[in-house]
């Protein structure tokens, strides 16, 4: 069998579980998965022991993308955009809480699975049980985000299937309205920051505006990732595009692994950016804990 990637098919792959979906081509992953990722060492290690805060990852639980010629693209939360920004935040000693909006089970792109990148793997197995059973988002918001919350932060992970729900999401429109309100932090990247729409919708003028973001280019999606069969149509909606209408600066029109923070909100442009954004959010939270709780993080 030829390992030259030319030699791969750029077809989208049927999925066998759905009528009309598809999984990305092979030449596709060939290009945008590897089995190890750039992940070279925590910075905080055991920072934090005070055991109090904590954040919350909202994911997706939705599987499928609709595109504009009636396929379905296969999909769900990136991996690596999820764990290894974890990986960094939960070794520096903060726990993590996972919420879907419905309750139902986190979807992951196993394709995307770094199969030997010990950290990703051993982060996914952590947090595994609470990936298969999530808390439903609006219990959270009813029980948990008051002023006196232990979140100190909310981290929302890319995967085209953060488009899908979490825009419209009134859970996920308070759930932000409360870490703006009460100076939390807010991580996210790729297609995740598409979760910030929900905050602007039906006319309101969105908090967010103003701020800069980075974000997974619309570019991308619009050619190179039709043109290789990693997308099996064209999306229905841009992420890049709804933000900036809703007021916010995209700050890249590529994705080179860059991040960017503008006040409390955390942002990466793509999987490229999964270690560098867990460097930067471990060193948010542990230098805010600092400040809230003195002794509790260690230099």
């Amino acid at each position: 069998m030829s390992h030259n990637p030319a030699d791969l098919s750029k077809d989208p792959t049927p999925d066998p579980v759905e009528d009309n979906a598809f999984l990305p081509s092979p030449y596709s992953l060939s290009q945008y998965t590897q089995s190890k990722t750039d992940f070279d060492g925590v910075k905080h290690e055991n920072a934090y022991t005070g055991g109090r805060w904590k954040v919350l990852m909202i994911a997706t639980e939705e599987r499928y993308v609709l595109c504009e010629n009636g396929k379905m693209f296969s999909t769900g939360n990136h991996p690596v955009e999820m764990l290894l920004p974890l990986h960094h935040i939960m070794a520096a000693g903060f726990d993590v809480d996972v919420a879907t909006v419905a309750g139902y089970p986190a979807k992951l792109e196993l394709w995307a699975m770094p199969g030997e990148d010990e950290a990703v793997l051993r982060t996914y197995e952590a947090l595994k049980p609470k990936l298969k059973q999530p808390k439903k988002l609006a219990d959270v918001v009813a029980n948990e985000l008051g002023a006196d919350s232990d979140y100190i932060a909310v981290f929302i992970p890319g995967g085209h299937g953060a488009v899908v729900g979490l825009p419209a999401a009134e859970a996920v429109a308070q759930t932000l309205e409360w870490a703006l309100a009460n100076d939390k932090f807010i991580v996210t990247l790729c297609h995740g920051p598409a979760a910030l729409l929900s905050v602007g919708q039906s006319g309101k003028v969105s908090p967010f505006k103003g701020y800069s973001v980075c974000v997974f280019p619309d570019a991308l999606d619009e050619g190179p990732n039709l043109e290789i069969g990693y997308l099996p149509g064209h999306l229905q909606w841009l992420v890049a595009d709804l933000l900036a209408k809703q007021g916010l600066t995209i700050v890249n029109e590529d994705m080179t692994g860059k991040v960017h923070q503008d006040r409390k909100l955390l942002t990466g442009d793509s999987p490229l950016a999964s270690n560098n954004l867990g460097i930067l959010a471990a060193d948010a939270l542990v230098g805010a804990v600092r400040s809230l709780d003195g002794t509790d993080a260690k230099s």
